[in-house]
């Protein structure tokens, strides 16, 4: 029994050692560093938006090195920012496939506040999928681990037994701790980034708020509430498609609209350019209008 505990101590000592080969430090604020993760070679840092306060960051290499990073951009929404340094030939991190995640695996969380790998052991215990942040971001699958969470911790990974990452750990975004985002979000934000800088979203032009549709209504639509539309911008997709103040906006694109969140949630990119279907209540009666979103930034 020894040999065999002996046996699975060194195994897994093993995996963090490899793993934390893909696991940067972090200095982006004044108080203690955070972490970050190798996502490809040739040097882009993938790291939690809220650790990147400084116009002034610093990447401390897994050999000890500290270098300069610039930003590539940063996304608020999701908590995932992008960096880049000088250097090639690092050890780029391999991400689990979301399929084959299971509740109740051990997984470790790796942290590099210090000059060393830190981790943390635990189990995953919940795998989400869709999730709509306040302020707009979109997540579309991301991981509860019972594990601690160090300080220091944001930015870097969740891996698996294998030394795959399950997901890049975050504090931000939940009370509750232990979050992670997996490829599926950590990706497509990555790669707008690095295209364009921010994540870009669909500009309709309203300014909204929250209302308790008429009783009628609730039941015909399926909802209690919809945004009312309390201002239109000049020469806006809005105001285009014929929209006025004191609609009320309850579907988009199909999607319900209950709240200003869900509104800038539905507003995606990829319907910029092209008719799309609004649902609303003009005058108590029901409504339908296209209008063609144009393309917007996030904020």
């Amino acid at each position: 029994m020894s040999q065999q505990f002996k046996a699975l101590t060194e195994g897994m000592a093993s995996v963090v050692q490899s793993a934390g080969q893909s696991v940067v430090q972090v200095n982006g604020r004044r108080r203690l560093p955070a972490s970050g993760i190798v996502w490809s070679a040739d040097g882009v840092i993938v790291t939690a938006n809220h650790v990147v306060r400084s116009e002034n960051i610093r990447v401390g290499l897994p050999g000890g090195e500290q270098v300069e990073a610039t930003l590539i951009g940063r996304d608020p929404g999701t908590d995932i920012a992008a960096l880049r340094v000088g250097r090639a030939a690092l050890a780029a991190s391999e991400w689990a496939q979301e399929e084959e995640l299971r509740v109740g695996a051990l997984v470790f969380a790796l942290g590099r506040p210090g000059s060393g790998v830190q981790a943390s052991l635990g189990i995953l215990s919940a795998l989400g999928g869709e999730w709509r942040i306040h302020g707009g971001g979109r997540i579309s699958h991301y991981v509860r681990a019972d594990l601690v969470m160090y300080p220091g911790f944001s930015g870097g990974p969740v891996i698996d037994a294998g030394g795959r990452v399950v997901g890049m750990a975050t504090s931000a975004l939940s009370r509750d701790g232990g979050i992670a985002l997996t490829r599926t979000t950590v990706e497509p934000t990555v790669e707008a980034l690095m295209k364009h800088g921010t994540v870009r979203r669909g500009y309709l032009g309203v300014g909204v708020q929250t209302v308790q549709l008429p009783p009628n209504m609730r039941k015909e639509l399926e909802q209690d509430t919809g945004v009312l539309l309390n201002s239109v911008a000049t020469a806006s997709p809005a105001e285009k498609g014929g929209l006025v103040v004191g609609d009320i906006l309850v579907k988009l694109d199909g999607d319900a609209i209950l709240s200003p969140d869900d509104l800038e949630v539905v507003l995606r990119s990829d319907l910029t350019g092209q008719a799309t279907d609004l649902q609303l209540i003009r005058g108590g009666a029901l409504q339908e209008l296209k209008v063609e979103i144009e393309l917007g930034e996030e904020r």
